[in-house]
């Protein structure tokens, strides 16, 4: 006799249906959408007055011959017509050829695997911590409505709205390795030491903070107004009928819905999260991705911006469904058709 599933079984396999179609639905569309960011950006390089080749010769193209300057193009992928060079670099794309980058002189695969690591560690501290510091101050705010904390709560979150990071991260330099020398403000490790953890976590903790903060008003008022309208809602108050604690009814009744849509939101902030990182690492020095985006357009050096740009386009894709994968794991009402 074969026995129906039972109901919680039912669900996880519904759940899991659901996280594989809405997979499949995101990969559907970001295929194409970073191909044809590939292609965009190729196309707008291609149209740019600027030719590779002289960034790969230096100073010195003003002494290199006509035939060393085609031997060069040869070499780099630069001979032959637009669209002959626009198949060569996708099949390279294809098969895990970057190509070379003009300015570092190494594999752009190289550069890649050599900084991103860094970046993550920074990135991934600095959303911890703009977590940390909306969920906690935008509950207390909501939570103590027209209080004096949800008062500054709201007034310092619409003033560092429009405070770009790289102001944060002078005045954090100024505080804290100026006026009140404690940390330290640039690079990796201090001259000459070898990246220890200890090494490592005293140099990170400015750069992380000040990216965290940067990205954090937009995330606190969300809290905050989600959780004030939460409040209102018809199981919170059957909650406080039932006579529970308000910190149960907060915490237990009333946040979990809010977060919700806060999840969305987080997801929708990693652009700003990259362009921050971009700012961030400049001003601190940080041996990460970010940094070379800066030194890549400075040097226009086409095929290591080119990376960058995809695998920046394919992060802001891969937060945006890992925010709706976590709404739908969380939510059995969403719908995964989206």
């Amino acid at each position: 006799m074969i026995t129906p599933p039972t109901a919680p079984a039912a669900g996880a396999r519904g759940r899991g249906r659901a996280v594989a179609r809405l997979v499949g639905l995101r990969a559907l569309l970001g295929v194409p959408t970073v191909l044809l960011v590939a292609v965009g950006v190729f196309l707008l390089a291609a149209a740019s007055p600027f030719r590779p080749v002289y960034q790969y010769f230096g100073v010195g193209i003003f002494s290199a011959s006509d035939a060393d300057i085609a031997a060069a193009e040869r070499a780099l992928g630069l001979d032959g017509g637009v669209w002959v060079q626009l198949g060569r670099w996708l099949g390279g794309l294809l098969g895990g050829d970057l190509g070379q980058s003009l300015s570092m002189r190494q594999p752009v695969t190289q550069v890649i695997a050599e900084r991103l690591p860094w970046t993550l560690l920074l990135v991934g501290c600095a959303l911890l911590v703009s977590l940390v510091l909306a969920l906690v101050a935008g509950t207390v705010a909501a939570w103590r409505h027209g209080g004096w904390f949800d008062r500054c709560v709201t007034a310092v979150g619409h003033t560092l709205e429009g405070l770009p990071p790289f102001v944060l991260a002078l005045g954090a330099i100024a505080v804290f390795a100026v006026a009140w020398p404690v940390l330290p403000v640039a690079g990796l490790t201090d001259a000459g030491a070898a990246p220890t953890p200890e090494q490592v976590s005293r140099h990170l903790v400015l750069p992380a903070v000040v990216l965290g903060v940067s990205q954090t008003p937009w995330l606190v008022l969300h809290v905050r107004a989600s959780l004030i309208s939460s409040l209102d809602d018809d199981h919170v108050t059957g909650a406080r009928a039932r006579g529970l604690p308000e910190t149960a009814v907060v915490l237990r009744h009333a946040l979990p819905t809010a977060l919700l849509p806060f999840v969305t939101v987080l997801g929708n902030r990693l652009p700003e999260l990259v362009t921050g990182a971009v700012l961030v690492e400049t001003v601190f020095s940080w041996p990460g991705i970010a940094a070379a985006v800066v030194t890549a357009a400075l040097a226009v050096d086409f095929p290591l911006l080119a990376a960058l740009t995809l695998l920046s386009a394919a992060a802001v894709l891969a937060g945006s469904l890992v925010a709706d994968l976590i709404v739908l794991l969380l939510d059995p009402r969403v719908d995964a058709d989206v």
